[in-house]
């Protein structure tokens, strides 16, 4: 599980290699993640929009923005959490995603937090460092 606290919000990412829907003869690999976003802080937040860079073994880079995540703008109380589970096809075996979601507060300030970058990781890959 990878983790991320900016402003007292956490965003945990648990990433999940589904070979059913794969084939490396096709070149063609799925993954889905699940993200928690919780609020720890004191004050009513949204989350807006969605920032999403996704790298895959060759260095390939694929950003991908848009409003809410899974079609949905949530908003989370002091102590209240929100998941959901997406997913993402890649043409390498490995790869791995990081991205910002902008958020809003009750009194209409906006700001940013992080996504931990996680890593997507199939076993017909090898893994390599950058």
């Amino acid at each position: 599980m990878y983790r991320a606290v900016t402003r007292q919000i956490e965003v945990t990412v648990e990433p999940n290699y589904l070979p059913e829907r794969s084939s490396a003869e096709n070149r063609q690999f799925f993954w889905s993640y699940t993200v928690v976003i919780t609020n720890s802080g004191e004050e009513t937040v949204q989350l807006r929009t969605r920032h999403w860079v996704i790298t895959d073994a060759s260095g390939r880079k694929q950003e991908v923005r848009g409003e809410g995540v899974v079609g949905e703008q949530p908003v989370l109380a002091p102590g209240e959490r929100f998941e959901y589970t997406s997913g993402v096809p890649l043409p390498t075996a490995s790869g791995f995603m990081a991205g910002r979601y902008q958020m809003v507060t009750e009194g209409g300030e906006p700001f940013e937090i992080d996504v931990p970058a996680f890593s997507l990781d199939s076993p017909e890959g090898k893994r390599t460092l950058n």
